[in-house]
């Protein structure tokens, strides 16, 4: 005599708990990522206002270097001088020809520290710079 019932195999449903963790794992992803995007945006700079200026898409790897009022330099939230950011534009250079540069200025720094940088990225041959600019309110 057999006993045993015959065991009809279960359909397998939809799992619930692994896709809990994949959506778990894209938010945490979504919120760092987006930690480092407003990083350097966070430096105390009010941007110049332009009718025709767009909020521009940031590039990959793209190195922003930021200007305050009193002629400051600061890249990567550091202050940094200029034999440094010499240095490391010339490396950047040499690495990755191409790279893209964005120099953003205080809207009252003087346009002589602007130059200023725009002659430390020409030393180290970089060409690809644009200037971030405020969208008017």
């Amino acid at each position: 005599m057999n006993f045993r019932k015959q065991l009809k195999p279960e359909a397998v449903g939809f799992q619930l708990a692994p896709m809990i963790d994949v959506v778990f794992l894209l938010l945490c992803f979504f919120i760092t990522s987006q930690i480092f995007a407003q990083w350097e945006t966070e430096i105390d700079i009010t941007l110049p206002t332009a009718e025709t200026g767009l909020v521009a898409e940031r590039l990959p790897g793209e190195l922003i270097i930021n200007i305050r009022n009193d002629g400051g330099l600061v890249v990567n939230a550091q202050e940094i001088s200029e034999e440094r950011l010499l240095e490391m534009l010339q490396r950047v250079s040499d690495l990755f020809p191409g790279q893209p540069v964005l120099i953003r200025a205080d809207r009252t720094t003087a346009y002589e520290e602007v130059i200023r940088v725009l002659d430390l990225c020409r030393q180290a041959d970089i060409w690809n710079i644009s200037f971030a600019t405020g969208v008017p309110e």
